[in-house]
């Protein structure tokens, strides 16, 4: 026995111009049917919250499935998968599709080569296919936007629960962001860790989907602006609490990745500070008021 329950939808072209649709959601559990064998137009997570089963791909190997896992059904690909007859599996699926898929691709968010990928929890992904489950509701107005920008939480909860990243975040990136603001090279990076840059480059993209480089620019560019904003630091002092010993070359890199000189961000965003410039992150749950 089984049960199930699914929505689909259909988008007008302006809120695929967001970047992301919803195109259907689904909450089932129990010895549901197979899938396949067919080949999809879009994309689908599934998340199997519990139970397992069987994923089979275009080379006709098939992979077990035991949850917490997600299987990443992708355009184009030819797949075929099952719950296990004797003990089924509960999931939730969200059909998705739109120009940030290739972006998310890239940023090794969504993942073709990978079908199948172990989670650690699968807690965070299926509170997020609920909210769109419940966004789901006939004659909900902010449908199509609702439930688009929730497949943006739903890419950023499945990269947060990947078994083979760290609950807390990679230690390399933890050192990375700690490390950031000193005058290193990425071989430096690389010799603290006792590691090639080679394996450097591999271990950040694979956890944050981008290059050394690029991670600690925005890194280095981010506290700048803070600097820039909130103190009257000259230009080149605050070149040198980023980690940069020429400010002509720290003003280019700011100008090419923030499409603003140093001088005019800190016409547009400066503000006096009186108090000081606090790098303890507010709670959420106890947010500063003016009380306080």
């Amino acid at each position: 026995m089984y049960q199930t329950w699914m929505r689909f939808f259909s988008p007008g072209p302006a809120h695929h111009r967001l970047g992301l649709v919803c195109l259907g959601v689904g909450l089932q559990h129990g010895t549901l049917p197979t899938v396949g064998p067919r080949t999809l137009d879009h994309h689908v997570a599934v998340v199997v919250g519990a139970g397992g089963g069987w994923y089979q791909g275009a080379d006709g190997r098939r992979t077990t499935v035991t949850a917490p896992a997600l299987l990443w059904l992708t355009p184009g690909v030819p797949h075929h998968y099952g719950p296990d007859p004797d003990t089924g599996w509960d999931e939730g699926f969200v059909d998705f599709a739109g120009p940030a898929t290739a972006t998310y691709t890239e940023l090794g968010y969504i993942e073709p080569e990978r079908p199948v990928v172990p989670l650690s929890d699968a807690t965070g992904p299926r509170a997020v296919v609920a909210r769109i489950a419940r966004a789901a509701r006939r004659g909900n107005p902010l449908l199509e936007v609702e439930t688009g920008a929730a497949v943006h939480e739903l890419l950023v909860a499945l990269r947060r629960a990947r078994a083979d990243l760290a609950p807390d975040g990679d230690q390399v990136l933890q050192a990375l962001t700690r490390d950031a603001c000193r005058p290193m090279s990425v071989a430096d990076h690389a010799a603290r860790h006792g590691m090639t840059p080679a394996e450097l480059r591999h271990a950040v993209r694979r956890a944050a989907g981008c290059s050394p480089k690029d991670y600690l620019l925005g890194i280095r560019l981010g506290r700048a602006k803070e600097l820039l904003a909130a103190t009257e630091l000259p230009v080149a002092a605050v070149a040198r609490r980023v980690g940069y010993d020429d400010p002509a070359y720290f003003s280019r890199l700011f100008s090419r990745r923030v499409g603003l000189a140093p001088v005019r961000f800190r016409a547009q965003q400066g503000r006096s500070v009186p108090g000081g410039w606090s790098d303890r992150i507010p709670d959420p749950d106890d947010p500063p008021t003016i009380g306080d």
